[in-house]
């Protein structure tokens, strides 16, 4: 079973048709530029999605250098399910694209929002077969509502939990996430780190968040807190971790010098024991990343949807030129592309 760890789908105006009631005045709405549209972050694109007085972009893309828009808005589930055999995958994972960038500060709307989209992929996926798995959106605002979303996520299809390295501006390690963490834990759902820019002006964040996060977890003992949970790391690549683990050596080591207490345990099988996952990119070293101890932690996505840097259709193809070209094993190229997701996405 090939598994592409980390697609996306494009929010249409059928997502937000889940909506119900009174809610429904949170629809986004899709607005066109002018040639009066001011300087800034979103100056220069195509259009965007309108949502509480916030511009969230929408991008334009074409069927000539993208997916079909029926299959990347799930117009027709079988437009995608062929494009998956076309380039060898059996499952994709699905994460969204509208909350990458979306940002709440009203816990009403962000929680009819989240439940819009879960609802709406949901039914989207159910006729695969199980070929499209999803990641859910949970609401981050109000921690009752999000534990209730997770419920009915996982009732209904969800492998995953969306989350990005610093909703609410806190980092990931902060309490006010750990209802998230026990409900995901109880209902076997991994943490889904994935890069995202919710503030304005940070388009250029993409791998630093991760990397933080990577690091306050260990550092935090959040593993150790919830034992059973497993985090992933998605889209910003895996050539960062040789630096993470020389921060984390360098912080125990400080802490030697100056005879303060160890806070925190750097296990020698560090990505098993903590069930730490990432997603890696073809243009990462992978020879040095499996020396790293890290090959039964390791998956790889084609970031399907998209069209930004991470975006590779032929990325899982990559996967078995390396065992022909002597790069990796057979064996290891079936952790990637089988093994790890697997046990990652718990299906």
């Amino acid at each position: 079973m090939v598994i592409d760890a980390d697609t996306h789908v494009d929010e249409c105006e059928a997502t937000w048709e889940y909506l119900d009631g009174d809610c429904r005045k949170f629809a986004p709405v899709t607005v066109m530029p002018t040639e009066a549209a001011p300087d800034g972050p979103n100056a220069g694109r195509g259009r965007w999605w309108l949502v509480g007085g916030q511009m969230v972009p929408r991008a334009i893309r074409d069927d000539a250098h993208h997916p079909p828009r029926t299959a990347r808005e799930m117009h027709d589930v079988a437009v995608r399910l062929r494009d998956m055999d076309r380039l060898g995958v059996d499952v994709q994972v699905i994460f969204p694209t509208f909350f990458i960038r979306y940002g709440a500060s009203d816990p009403v709307a962000e929680a009819a929002l989240a439940s819009a989209y879960n609802r709406w992929l949901a039914d989207r996926c159910a006729p695969s077969g199980g070929r499209l798995r999803w990641v859910a959106q949970v609401p981050m605002l109000d921690a009752k509502r999000s534990v209730e979303e997770l419920r009915w996520a996982k009732d209904n299809g969800a492998c995953g939990v969306y989350k990005r390295g610093y909703d609410l501006e806190k980092p990931v390690t902060d309490p006010c996430f750990f209802p998230i963490y026990e409900e995901a834990s109880a209902l076997d759902l991994p943490i889904c780190i994935h890069t995202g820019h919710p503030l304005p002006g940070r388009e250029w964040d993409r791998g630093f968040p991760l990397m933080a996060s990577f690091i306050g977890l260990i550092t935090a003992g959040i593993p150790d807190l919830f034992p059973r949970l497993r985090f992933g790391f998605i889209e910003a690549g895996a050539s960062w971790i040789p630096y993470c683990l020389s921060q984390l050596g360098m912080q125990r080591r400080s802490q030697a010098l100056h005879e303060r207490a160890q806070t925190f345990e750097l296990k020698q099988d560090l990505f098993r024991a903590n069930r730490l996952f990432v997603a890696i990119d073809p243009v990462d070293d992978i020879e040095y990343l499996v020396r790293l101890d890290a090959e039964d932690n390791l998956m790889i996505g084609t970031d399907y949807c998209h069209g930004d840097i991470s975006a590779n259709l032929q990325a899982l193809g990559e996967v078995r030129r390396w065992v022909e070209d002597g790069r990796i094993s057979e064996t290891v190229a079936t952790k990637l592309l089988e093994t790890n997701p697997r046990a990652f996405y718990g299906f």
